[in-house]
């Protein structure tokens, strides 16, 4: 496994302090974020997953705990929109450039809004993906929102959402 990705490459141009991890990735994994953050040994809230959707019809990316699912309203709010859902998963690595279990917000073919749960923000570090499957980077959620000029909004869903 190459730890050279597009998305290694971005943090270092940008200075940005990581390190990188890899586990052993298991495509038949109910919850990718979930068995990432299992192998790893981290609690699942340190652990995000990026996701692909679009606000009004208009691509952006999503990165929350691995153990949350997106609230589509609060999506949508945190942008400005009416409406989001999630892209398919082949536009979602046509837009990326990047395989489903791989994607990273790090280095995509172009620069997408992008929103980062809140509460990940409370965490003095993060994994993310790296831009392959069974490989993250670990960093501060600053640079996270530094780096991709990210909104940090509440956008996971609860209970009763």
């Amino acid at each position: 496994m190459s730890k050279a990705t597009r998305a290694t490459k971005m943090l270092e141009q940008a200075g940005v302090a990581f390190t990188v991890h890899t586990y052993d990735y298991d495509p038949d994994a109910d919850h990718i974020g979930l068995q990432a953050a299992e192998a790893l040994g981290e609690p699942p809230a340190r652990v995000l997953k990026t996701l692909m959707a679009l606000v009004d019809g208009r691509p952006v990316c999503v990165i929350v705990p691995s153990d949350h699912e997106v609230s589509m309203k609060k999506l949508a709010a945190a942008f400005g929109g009416k409406s989001a859902q999630m892209m398919k998963p082949a536009d979602a690595e046509r837009i990326s450039g990047y395989k489903v279990g791989g994607i990273s917000p790090f280095g995509q073919m172009r620069r997408l809004p992008t929103a980062i749960e809140a509460q990940a923000m409370a965490h003095d570090f993060v994994y993310m993906n790296g831009g392959q499957r069974g490989l993250q980077v670990r960093l501060s959620p600053s640079s996270v929102v530094s780096v991709l000029k990210a909104i940090a909004a509440p956008v996971v869903a609860f209970a009763g959402d």
